[in-house]
């Protein structure tokens, strides 16, 4: 056993090399900006760059917009199929899953040909239109994600339970969803909110795509002309990610501690 244990270290070790290795080896090379030592000038120029803070801004918030547009829609869509129509669930999965399966790129070009200047719904022509199409299509990237961390939650309690109770003492379908299921799955709420905002704030091909100035083309962008700002970047962006997933780490220890259904 002990023999068994010291090769789980090793191979433990050897994994954590793998990943932490090249990020270590990153954040060193962002610091060599000036030939006399190590500095952090590449991150003091990417913090005071104007474009920085007004592209990683405007990803944040249609992060929030999107985390609130998702919950809106998945939160009642999980709590009716699990309570009223439960033999749906197997086609709920399936259409969550499928913005694995479809490129975001076969997205937005959808997007683009069904909502251009000459379609009966010309959202591409404004700005406020372009930022709802791309409010959507994060929307739909984060679905599979906000969806299994919320009908976790619900398979936490008892949600049958939970409603018959609040329909006796006369709440109606708002407010049993606001004030008894919302308050009870908020932790996976959250997970899905933490994971929705970390594919957000990394997301490339949409924003490009659709012209919007946001947080993963002023990636590209800085990585094609300079050298060692992105590497920065290419950190700070890790942190983020890295919060984030802390974030749930940190909610799931105050998630009820309660068996699981799957009734």
């Amino acid at each position: 056993m002990r023999s068994g244990r010291i090769w789980a270290w090793i191979v433990f070790a050897l994994g954590a090399a793998y990943f932490l290795v090249p990020l270590l080896a990153t954040f060193e090379f962002s610091l060599r900006i000036r030939r006399e030592g190590y500095t952090f000038d590449a991150y003091a120029n990417v913090f005071s760059d104007p474009l920085f803070q007004a592209t990683f801004g405007y990803s944040l918030l249609i992060g929030l917009l999107t985390i609130v547009v998702g919950v809106l829609i998945v939160v009642p869509a999980a709590y009716f199929v699990r309570l009223r129509m439960p033999g749906l669930r197997p086609i709920i999965e399936f259409v969550t899953l499928l913005p694995l399966i479809v490129p975001a790129i076969v997205l937005v070009f959808g997007y683009i040909r069904l909502y251009n200047s000459s379609s009966w719904l010309p959202l591409t022509g404004s700005r406020l239109g372009t930022d709802l199409l791309l409010i959507f299509g994060y929307v739909a990237l984060a679905l599979p994600y906000m969806y299994r961390a919320i009908d976790t939650g619900l398979r936490t309690i008892d949600v049958k339970t939970l409603t018959e109770a609040a329909t006796i003492l006369g709440a109606n379908q708002a407010t049993i969803l606001m004030r008894v299921i919302f308050p009870n799955i908020a932790v996976a709420v959250l997970s899905g909110a933490f994971l929705t905002l970390a594919i957000v704030m990394g997301e490339f091909t949409i924003a490009s795509l659709l012209n919007r100035p946001a947080f993963g083309p002023y990636l590209q962008n800085v990585g094609a002309n300079r050298a060692f700002e992105p590497s920065a970047l290419a950190i700070v962006s890790f942190v983020f990610t890295w919060a984030a997933m802390g974030m749930i780490q940190l909610l799931a220890r105050f998630a009820p501690k309660t068996a699981a259904r799957t009734d």
